[in-house]
């Protein structure tokens, strides 16, 4: 059996949010302090990715015999698919400078990001009051984040109703986050991305009324192939941790 020394970063991630993710329980804060230190350390060769530009970093990558992904030449808002299941998915937003991804929510999920490089803008809510009226949702909402983060920085956790659930970003300059989210999307179940307009209240700060939106039209995002380490989807993952 290879031994926990030898398995890539991306690969212990995966194997921690196997661990966490498909039980019955759910997470305890142990647990999601354990991924969250996972992805604090994953750099953004781990996952594929150049994060300085061809004439910086090697190429191909001294862990894979693939070329990277140039993280400074995207031009448009790019995800890089790494893994999905029942229980969560793994991936990757890279973005150009000024690159926005509109204000949403993630339903029913926790959500572990990791800024791999560059700076970003972060703004986010928690619902205070929250209705639905013909098929549209709005409300009162609490501003958790309102401000700039750069790399290296500590990653974030997004709970169901807590942490900022909804949330929009701003690439500063050329950035990528890390995602890892649990249950993923889902058309099939109705746990899609629902779109929101933020309308400040000035006589409240830190508050805001926050409405249902279309799907934004200008909003495009492209696919780029996983370049990083291969995953293996079966591994005794209970070898490299003991502290459940």
């Amino acid at each position: 059996m290879e031994c926990a020394t030898e398995r890539s970063k991306i690969q212990l991630i995966y194997d921690a949010c196997n661990a966490v993710f498909s039980q019955k329980e759910l997470p305890t804060y142990k647990q999601i302090q354990w991924l969250k230190n996972l992805l604090d350390i994953t750099e953004a060769i781990d996952v594929g990715i150049d994060e300085f530009g061809s004439c910086e970093s090697p190429t191909p990558s001294p862990k894979s015999d693939k070329r990277l992904i140039d993280g400074q030449s995207v031009s448009e808002i790019t995800y890089i698919h790494i893994h999905e299941c029942d229980n969560f998915s793994m991936g990757v937003f890279c973005f150009p400078a000024g690159g926005t991804f509109p204000l949403h929510d993630h339903p029913g999920m926790t959500v572990i990001s990791k800024l791999l490089y560059g700076s970003v803008y972060i703004k986010s809510y928690d619902w205070v009051k929250v209705t639905n009226s013909g098929g549209r949702t709005s409300g009162l909402a609490a501003t958790v984040v309102d401000g700039i983060f750069k790399a290296p920085c500590e990653p974030s956790v997004l709970y169901p109703r807590s942490g900022g659930n909804i949330h929009s970003f701003t690439a500063l300059t050329p950035c990528a986050i890390l995602d890892v989210l649990s249950p993923p999307y889902s058309e099939e179940l109705e746990r899609r991305s629902t779109y929101f307009s933020d309308l400040p209240i000035p006589s409240l700060h830190g508050y805001a009324m926050l409405e249902e939106k279309d799907l934004p039209n200008d909003l495009v995002v492209i696919g780029e192939p996983y370049l990083g380490p291969p995953i293996v989807s079966q591994y005794d993952f209970l070898s490299g941790w003991t502290g459940m």
